[in-house]
C-alpha cells in the first residue's frame, strides 16, 4: 500500500564555488563561490525536513555544483554522512512507494577527488564525472581556472576508485568539434574500458546545446546527431560494449529522463545552499526556472510555482503542428523546457536522434497506433489554449439514429433548453462569450480570470419560467478546479467540485439588466470566494444551468441508458479558464 507523500528528485548544491572552466558550463561565470559559511548541511537538511512536513518525500538526493569536490573535508562528509542515514532511515517508506534506498550520490568534474576518497570508500558513494571525449578535446576544453590542463589528474583520481564497491561512470558531452573527432572518441572510450576501473557500459552521451558565440562550440545538427549515434552503435554492437551502447550510453534521450516529462516542475527540484530553489542545472540562475527560496517561501508555493513556471515555458515555446502526428510524442513530449527556451524551438532539438533510438527499440518503445488522439490528451494538459485545434473527432453517425446524442435531444424541448447555446452569456471584462454545452462544443475556449476580472452572467428571460413553480427555479452555477480527485463507487478521475451557487428567480427579476431579452447578474464576488481552491496549473471549469434542468438531466439519464451513455459527463453550458494569482505572480518575479 502506497502512502500518501508527493515524491520529489532533489539536487542540492552545496557549493557554487569550482576549480574549473569549461566552455559550455551552464553558470558560465557564476562559480565562485568563495566565502565559507555554516549552512553547507545546514540548507539540506532544512529543506529535507520542511518538504517532509509537508508530505514531500525526496527519493533521490543528489549532489551537484559547483564543484561539490571544493568542498572542505568536514563539509563533505557531514553532507554525505546525513543522506545516507537519511535513506537508512526511510528506506521502509522508500519501498512502500515502490523505491530502492540509494546510495549518497554526487556528480563531479574528479579533479580534486583524492581529498574526499575516505569518505567515498565509507559510504560507498555513487560518482558520476565528466570528461570530454576525445582526450584531446578534453586537454583543450576542460581546464582550470589558472588554464592548466587536468586530463591525467582526472585520470589518476578515476584510479582511486578502484576496489571501492560503488557505481562509478563518466558522462562525455558531444558537439559538432568532439563529432569530427569520432574515431579518436571510439579509441579512447575503449581505453577507459580496458584500463581503468570504469565500466564504459556505464556511461553517457550528452548532445550539447547553446549558442556559439557564448559558449565556443557549435552544436551538432539533428543529422549529425543521428549519424554519431549510428556510428556508435555500428562499432560497438556485439562487442564488450554492446549493452552499453544498446542502453546508457543515449539513455538521456529516452522517456526515463527528466526531459520527457510532461511537467517536469512536478517533480524535479535544484536547491542552492543559499535556499533558492531550481528547475535542474540547465535552468539554475536563469528566473524562468526560479521556484522559490525554501527559508522564505511556503512548500505548497514552491510546488505551485514550479508546475507554473514549467507550464508557462513549454507554452512560450509553441507546438510544433509535426509533433501532433508523431507517433511518439506520447514518449518525448516535446522535449526540455529550458533547452526550448534558450534555442527558441518548438520541440525537442534532439527530435530525430530520439526518433531514431525508438525505432531501434521497437518492443520498448512501439509506435503510438493513435498519435491523434495522444496529442490532444498531451494538449490538454500542456497547452490548453491550442488543444481544441487538435481534437480528433470521429464522423457523425446518422441523425437518424436514436442512440446518437443529437438525435434524443431533438426530440425533446427540455433537452434542447439544457445543450442550447443561446441560454448563457458570459462577460469577462467587457467581452462576451456565448456559452455552449462542453459536450457538443467542437472548440474549447479558455480565459485567463484574475482577483481583478469583472465577471456578468446574462440568462435569457423565459428559461427559468419555462416549469411548474417559477419562483422554485434557480440559476445553478457549479465551479470545479483543474485538480482531479477520485468519486464514488465509479472509482473515476474527476474534476474537483468546489461549490455550486443557486440564484432563484424572483431575485434575478430584481437585478436590472443592460441586455434586452435577458436577467443579468454579477457573479465577480462570488467566484472570489474560492479563488485560493482553484489551480493555477490546469484549467479550471465553470458550469451554468437552471435547477429544474439540472433534474430534468439526471432524471433522463435514469430513463433513458442511451442518453446515459452520450451524456456522461456534466453537459451544461460552460467556460474553461486559468486563474492567474497576480500577488503571488508578483511574489516571484
Amino acid at each position: 500500500m502506497k502512502t500518501e507523500n508527493r515524491l520529489i528528485h532533489l539536487l542540492y548544491v552545496p557549493t557554487m564555488n569550482c576549480n574549473m572552466q569549461c566552455g559550455y558550463c551552464y553558470l558560465k561565470e557564476n562559480t565562485m563561490d568563495l566565502q565559507p559559511d555554516s549552512r553547507y548541511l545546514q540548507t539540506l537538511r532544512y529543506a529535507v525536513d520542511k518538504f517532509r512536513t509537508a508530505g514531500v518525500l525526496p527519493f533521490h538526493i543528489s549532489l551537484h555544483g559547483g564543484e561539490v569536490t571544493t568542498l572542505s573535508e568536514k563539509d563533505f562528509r557531514d553532507i554525505i554522512h546525513y543522506i545516507a542515514d537519511y535513506y537508512r532511515e526511510n528506506q521502509t517508506l522508500l519501498e512502500k512507494n515502490g523505491l530502492k534506498a540509494g546510495r549518497p550520490h554526487i556528480k563531479t568534474n574528479l579533479l580534486r577527488l583524492e581529498k574526499h576518497i575516505d569518505t567515498i570508500r565509507e559510504f560507498c558513494v555513487s560518482v558520476s564525472g565528466s570528461l570530454d571525449l576525445p582526450f584531446s578535446l578534453h586537454e583543450k576544453y576542460r581546464i582550470t581556472k589558472g588554464g592548466e590542463k587536468t586530463l591525467q589528474t582526472i585520470l589518476k583520481n578515476i584510479s582511486l576508485l578502484e576496489g571501492i564497491p560503488n557505481r562509478k561512470k563518466v558522462s562525455a558531452t558531444v558537439f559538432k568539434e568532439h563529432y569530427k573527432r569520432m574515431d579518436e572518441m571510439i579509441r579512447d572510450i575503449q581505453f577507459l574500458h580496458k584500463h581503468t576501473c570504469l565500466d564504459m557500459n556505464d556511461f553517457n552521451f550528452m548532445i550539447g546545446f547553446g549558442d556559439p558565440g557564448e559558449i565556443g562550440l557549435h552544436p551538432m545538427t539533428e543529422e549529425e546527431q543521428v549519424e554519431f549515434y549510428k556510428r556508435m552503435r555500428q562499432t560497438f554492437t556485439g562487442t564488450d560494449l554492446d549493452k552499453g551502447v544498446k542502453n546508457a550510453w543515449f539513455a538521456e534521450f529516452t522517456p526515463a529522463y527528466c526531459t520527457n516529462s510532461d511537467n517536469c516542475g512536478e517533480k524535479f527540484f535544484l536547491l542552492e545552499r543559499n535556499g533558492d530553489l531550481y528547475s535542474c542545472v540547465r535552468g539554475q540562475k536563469n528566473r524562468d526556472f526560479y521556484y522559490g527560496n525554501i527559508y522564505e517561501d511556503s512548500v505548497a508555493d514552491i510546488l505551485k510555482a514550479a508546475e507554473v513556471k514549467i507550464f508557462q515555458s513549454h507554452n512560450r515555446s509553441g507546438f510544433d503542428p509535426q509533433c501532433a502526428q508523431c507517433s511518439y510524442l506520447y514518449l518525448c513530449k516535446t522535449g526540455c523546457p529550458y533547452v526550448k527556451t534558450v534555442s527558441h524551438t518548438s520541440r525537442s532539438y534532439t527530435c530525430r536522434l530520439q526518433q531514431e533510438i525508438y525505432r531501434d527499440n521497437p518492443q520498448v518503445y512501439p509506435k503510438d497506433s493513435n498519435p491523434a488522439a495522444s496529442a490532444y490528451s498531451y494538449l490538454s494538459k500542456m497547452r490548453p489554449l491550442i488543444a481544441g485545434d487538435y481534437e480528433p473527432f470521429s464522423e457523425e453517425s446518422s441523425s437518424s439514429d436514436p442512440s446518437q446524442l443529437q438525435a434524443i435531444i431533438k426530440r425533446d424541448s427540455k433537452l434542447e433548453n439544457i445543450y442550447s447555446p443561446h441560454i448563457f452569456i458570459l462577460k469577462a471584462n467587457g467581452i462576451e462569450y456565448q456559452l455552449e454545452s462542453q459536450i457538443l462544443k467542437k472548440r474549447r475556449d479558455l480565459l485567463y480570470l484574475t482577483d481583478e476580472t469583472e465577471l456578468q452572467l446574462y440568462i435569457r428571460k423565459g428559461v427559468l419560467e419555462d416549469c411548474d413553480y417559477p419562483a422554485n427555479n434557480s440559476l445553478y452555477m457549479m465551479l470545479l478546479s483543474g485538480n482531479t480527485i477520485l468519486y464514488g463507487d465509479e472509482q473515476r478521475m474527476k474534476q474537483e467540485h468546489i461549490m455550486t451557487h443557486q440564484v432563484f428567480t424572483n431575485t434575478l427579476k430584481q437585478e436590472p439588466s443592460d441586455k434586452e431579452g435577458y436577467y443579468t447578474i454579477n457573479i465577480t464576488k462570488i467566484l472570489s470566494l474560492y479563488y485560493h481552491r482553484l489551480s493555477e496549473v490546469k484549467p479550471n471549469n465553470l458550469f451554468f444551468t437552471t435547477s429544474e434542468l439540472r433534474d430534468y438531466h439526471y432524471a433522463k439519464q435514469k430513463k433513458n441508458a442511451y442518453y446515459h451513455i452520450q451524456a456522461i459527463n456534466l453537459p451544461f453550458q460552460n467556460i474553461e479558464f486559468f486563474y492567474v494569482n497576480c500577488k503571488e505572480a508578483l511574489k516571484h518575479d
